[in-house]
C-alpha cells in the first residue's frame, strides 16, 4: 500500500474511532440528564422440592427485586437474603427504600461513586446491595447495547460446567431428584446431618457421576469431619464445602493437611477482605453475589482469591434467572460453578442463562440478556 493510501485509510479509522467515542459520550450525557426511578418488590419463589440444608427447610424463598429506570431504560436486579447472616427480603427492601434519595441522586455512569455513597446506607444488607448493583450493571449494558460479559471483557465460551444441587431428603426422594438431574454431568449434594451416609448411598444407587458436597457448617468437630470426608472421598466425592463452622479456622486447617479432597470455604467467605485469612485452612472459596453485595465485590473477591493461590467456585442462592444470570456472566473467571438457583423454583418469570449438557450458555442480548418467560 502506498503512503498516500495508507494515510487515507488511517485517517478514516481515526475518524470512525472519534465518532464512536463521541456517540458513547452522547449516550452517557443523555442518560445522566434524565430523572431516575427505583422500584422494589419482594417476590415469593415456589420450590420444586422442599429445600433442606443443615440450616433450614422450606417450601419457598423470598427474594428482593429491583427495577432501576432512567431515560427509558430499565435495569433489573435481585438479591437473595441469607438467614445465616440475619437478613430477610422485607428488611432489605426497607433499607433500600430508605436509601432511595441517594440512589436517585447518583449517576449510574459513575457506578463506583454511586455505590460508595449508597452502600453505607445498606449496612449488613448485602442482598439489597446485590439487587441494586445487578440492576445498575444491567442498565449499563442495556444502554450500551452489549451483554454484561462483554462489558466486563470476558469470553462466554469460557463459562464452566455447573453442578445441580440435591437438597437433604429421604432416600426415596433423593433418588427421584438425582434422576431429574440426568442432564447434569456433576451433582452437588447437601450433607452435614446424621443422614449423610444414607443420602450418599441413595445417590450412588442411581448414578456414578462425580459428586461435590456441602456440609453448610454441619459437622462440629474436626475428627468427625475428617472421618466423613475420607468416607465421602471413597464414594467418588471430588470436593467439599464448609465442613466445620466458619469460626473454626484452626480446626479446618488441621483437616486440610489430612483431607484427600479439596476444601472450599462458603459461610467463612463473605467479602474480599476475608479471603487472605482463609488460605491456610482451605484450598478454595465459594463466591456468591448475595454474600458479596453484587457483581463488583464478587469480581474483587475472585481476583483476591487468585492472588492468594486459591481455587474459585461461583455459587448462588435459590433465586430467579435475574440473579443466576448475573452470576453466570462472571463465571468465565472461575474454576467451578454451582449456578442452579433458578432451576430449583417453579415460578421463574424470566429467561436468561441456559444450561446445555451441564455447561452454562450466556445470553448474547444486551445487559443481563433477560426476557419475560412466555410459558
Amino acid at each position: 500500500m502506498r503512503r498516500r493510501e495508507w494515510m487515507r485509510t488511517a485517517g478514516a479509522a481515526a475518524g470512525a474511532a472519534a465518532l464512536g467515542r463521541e456517540a458513547a459520550a452522547q449516550v452517557g450525557t443523555a442518560a445522566s440528564a434524565g430523572p431516575s426511578t427505583l422500584e422494589t418488590e419482594v417476590m415469593r419463589l415456589r420450590l420444586r422440592h422442599t429445600w433442606t440444608t443443615t440450616m433450614s427447610s422450606s417450601e419457598y424463598r423470598d427474594t428482593l427485586h429491583v427495577r432501576f429506570s432512567r431515560e427509558g431504560t430499565t435495569g433489573l436486579g435481585e438479591g437473595a437474603p441469607i438467614v445465616r447472616y440475619h437478613e430477610d427480603a422485607l428488611g432489605g427492601q426497607k433499607a433500600l427504600e430508605a436509601a432511595r434519595p441517594q440512589v436517585l441522586a447518583g449517576d449510574p455512569w459513575r457506578l463506583e461513586s454511586l455505590e460508595a455513597e449508597v452502600f453505607p446506607q445498606l449496612e449488613n444488607q448485602y442482598a439489597a446491595r446485590a439487587a441494586l448493583d445487578i440492576a445498575l450493571h444491567d442498565w449499563t449494558g442495556l444502554r450500551l447495547g452489549v451483554p454484561l460479559y462483554r462489558l466486563l471483557g470476558l469470553d462466554p465460551d469460557a463459562a464452566p460446567i455447573t453442578t445441580f444441587s440435591i437438597g437433604i431428603d429421604t432416600p426415596e426422594v433423593t433418588r427421584q431428584k438425582v434422576r431429574e438431574a440426568a442432564e447434569f454431568p456433576v451433582l452437588k449434594v447437601k450433607v452435614g446431618l446424621a443422614t449423610d451416609e444414607p443420602t450418599i448411598e441413595a445417590v450412588r444407587s442411581v448414578t456414578d457421576k462425580p459428586l461435590r458436597v456441602d456440609a453448610n457448617e454441619g459437622w462440629k468437630d474436626k475428627e468427625t469431619a475428617l472421618r466423613k470426608i475420607e468416607w465421602l472421598a471413597g464414594k467418588g466425592v471430588e470436593m467439599m464445602e464448609q465442613p466445620l463452622p466458619a469460626a473454626m479456622l484452626e480446626e479446618t486447617a488441621w483437616i486440610k493437611k489430612r483431607s484427600p479432597i479439596p476444601l472450599f470455604a462458603d459461610e467463612a467467605c463473605l467479602r474480599a477482605s476475608a479471603i487472605p485469612g482463609l488460605a491456610g485452612a482451605y484450598h478454595g472459596v465459594n463466591v456468591k453475589l448475595d454474600k458479596a453485595g453484587g457483581i463488583r465485590e464478587a469480581v474483587r473477591m475472585i481476583h483476591v482469591a487468585r492472588a492468594c493461590g486459591l481455587k474459585v467456585m461461583l455459587g448462588c442462592m435459590v433465586s430467579t434467572s435475574v440473579s443466576t444470570t448475573a452470576a453466570a456472566h462472571i463465571s468465565p473467571l472461575v474454576d467451578f460453578a454451582d449456578l442452579d438457583g433458578n432451576l430449583l423454583i417453579a415460578n421463574d418469570p424470566w429467561e436468561g442463562v441456559t444450561v446445555k449438557e451441564g455447561r452454562l450458555r450466556l445470553p448474547d442480548r444486551p445487559g443481563l440478556g433477560l426476557r419475560r418467560r412466555t410459558a
